[in-house]
């Protein structure tokens, strides 16, 4: 599979596609930029600077004359049925397509809207969050782990060299179900409307580490290798963190958005139905997430 100098594209630059767009654009590796909105630059800004990529945001798939050889979406796992027009104008049958998406489940999310190219999925362990004047600001050193399969070479070969560092995990499914519960327990923000600053409460914690060891005998019988200290430590590291730290979830509860509640917290519901695991938190807070997400009312 070919790896050297791909051809690169992002579709979806928030605030996890700005921070790819930037890390890319300052090693000189700019990609195509696509997106709903037509954005004259992109702008990220960290401690200590900041990197403006320049030129306009692509917006419509019909103005895609070639395909690429790598294409990372940052788009939310609400979003995918929108965005394949984008898929179909920017893959052929070989493009890798890398998803900076929630969730464990992106291969399967992803598989209709594709010619059969390889997905690979990724854990972003980056805070970063759009700021009021579009640009995004980002809290903490950009990180992916990515499995160990061939098309990750192509991802590796663009990422090189860049500020967002890549692991490479041999079992990439326990490090996204190790994610996928820190996201899982984020989306209590949502039922609260507060920040991180809320874990510090010794009642949130507690319910915070319940929630978590329901989540975490799913992860093991969906294969993910996991200890017993694992819900502490998710529970330490929000504890650590800045008090007004937000979360994507919020932050799209906050705007009126729909949600990703199910690729972040009915996963954990339905595959503890799938195994006969009992799933008592996420009984409760699976409903109360779809509500504020989807409605009625």
């Amino acid at each position: 599979m070919m790896t050297e100098n791909p051809s690169i594209a992002l579709l979806g630059p928030g605030a996890i596609g700005t921070t790819i767009a930037a890390a890319l654009h300052e090693v000189g590796r700019t990609p195509t930029i696509c997106g709903r909105s037509p954005h004259a630059r992109l702008e990220l800004r960290f401690d200590g600077g900041r990197i403006v990529v320049p030129g306009s945001v692509q917006t419509d798939p019909a103005g895609i004359k070639n395909t690429f050889d790598l294409v990372f979406v940052a788009v939310k796992s609400t979003q995918v049925a929108a965005i394949a027009p984008w898929l179909s104008a920017l893959c052929n049958e070989k493009t890798v397509v890398c998803v900076l998406q929630n969730g464990v489940e992106q291969k399967t999310l992803f598989a209709p809207y594709l010619s059969g190219g390889p997905v690979v999925p990724s854990v972003v362990w980056f805070p970063a969050q759009r700021e009021p004047d579009a640009s995004v600001w980002l809290r903490g050193e950009p990180r992916l782990t990515l499995p160990d399969t061939p098309a990750t070479g192509v991802v590796l070969a663009a990422l090189n060299g860049t500020r967002c560092s890549v692991d490479v995990a041999a079992d990439f499914t326990s490090v996204a179900w190790r994610k996928l519960l820190q996201n899982a327990v984020a989306g209590l923000m949502v039922l609260t409307g507060r920040r991180a600053g809320m874990f510090s409460r010794t009642d949130i914690t507690e319910l915070s580490l319940a929630y978590l060891r329901e989540c975490l005998e799913v992860a093991r019988a969906e294969g993910a290798t996991l200890g017993d200290e694992v819900p502490q430590e998710i529970v330490d590291k929000f504890h650590r963190s800045p008090p007004d730290l937000g979360t994507s979830i919020l932050a799209d509860r906050q705007a009126g958005r729909p949600l990703e509640w199910d690729s972040r917290n009915g996963v954990v519901q339905r595959y503890g139905r799938s195994h006969g695991i009992p799933t008592p938190i996420s009984d409760l807070v699976v409903p109360l997430l779809a509500a504020a997400s989807d409605g009625p009312g």
